[in-house]
């Protein structure tokens, strides 16, 4: 009984630690990042939530975070960095060469 409750207590924890992943934000709209600088600290696990705003579809890509996300018009979707060193680390819309933007660890 004791090993059941101990399992069920775990399960309850698991959704609130992942309400406690940094989380930064990130619009995409037609060749435009906003803001095309995100601020993360240095050494954290974070998840950047990505919403394409724009008529067109967009595509994050970042070659050192290794992370793409292909996002339709008007979608919504997250990924999830693994702790960074302290840096600047680039990334595009693949779709929209012109739009560069950066993710800082501080």
């Amino acid at each position: 009984m004791f090993a059941a409750l101990a399992a069920a207590l775990v399960l309850l924890a698991m959704p609130a630690y992942a309400d406690e992943l940094h989380t930064v934000s990130l619009e995409m709209n037609d060749g435009k990042f906003v803001p095309a600088r995100l601020e993360v600290p240095a050494g954290v696990k974070f998840k950047i939530v990505i919403r394409n705003v724009g008529k067109t579809a967009a595509e994050f890509e970042s070659l050192p975070l290794r992370k793409e996300k292909v996002l339709a018009p008007g979608a919504e979707s997250f990924v999830v960095v693994h702790p960074l060193r302290p840096g600047e680390y680039g990334f595009f819309d693949d779709f929209h060469q012109e739009a560069q933007g950066i993710v800082v660890a501080k």
